[in-house]
């Protein structure tokens, strides 16, 4: 089974079963954390991910992290779950799947911006209103720099991108060239 696949059916799980006990918004803050400690502190990710370390350690380890987040109930199993099954090393992906999930059920869509330079305050939310207007939905806006598109925009959301970069301009005009059309 390919980790993608893994990471949607737990992430659907964890999804339906905080809309069920209508708790998504605290489940996500609190797994959203956990995701963040699982990245500051890699080791400890991998250590409950290896099977060198026996079960009780992972367990004690785990209740120790259930403690500090304050998590209960079905957070506390869902990790649980996670180390019991060697699943761990698929958190990120878990929580990546549940967030869309979340975002998709409140009617939030995601759009990744690439620019070659940073953009202004100003320049990023009128591209955001921009972009909610075409989306027809709220969207959160991730703005990645990338100097290889040279000058423009580029804007993926879903499965949908637009190429408003030079390098692309650049491109097209070059095959025009060899293709004899450009004069």
């Amino acid at each position: 089974m390919t980790s993608i696949v893994l990471a949607r059916r737990y992430a659907r799980a964890l999804f339906s079963l905080g809309k069920e006990l209508g708790e998504l918004d605290a489940i996500r803050e609190k797994v959203v954390a956990l995701d963040a400690f699982f990245r500051e502190n890699p080791e400890i990710e991998q250590a409950l991910s290896n099977p060198i370390y026996p079960s009780d350690v992972k367990k004690t380890v785990t209740e120790e992290i259930v403690k500090a987040f304050k998590m209960s109930g079905p957070l506390e199993t869902f990790l649980g779950l996670l180390v019991e099954r060697r699943r761990v090393h698929y958190f990120h992906q878990i929580i990546d799947v549940f967030q869309e999930l979340v975002d998709e059920d409140k009617g939030v869509v995601k759009a990744i911006v690439r620019t070659a330079v940073p953009l202004t305050v100003d320049l990023s939310e009128k591209v955001k209103e921009l972009l909610a207007k075409v989306a027809g939905r709220q969207v959160v806006v991730q703005v990645k720099e990338d100097p290889e598109i040279i000058g423009g925009i580029i804007v993926r959301i879903g499965d949908t991108v637009w190429d408003g970069s030079i390098r692309s301009q650049l491109q097209a005009l070059k095959q025009s060239i060899e293709r004899g059309e450009a004069r």
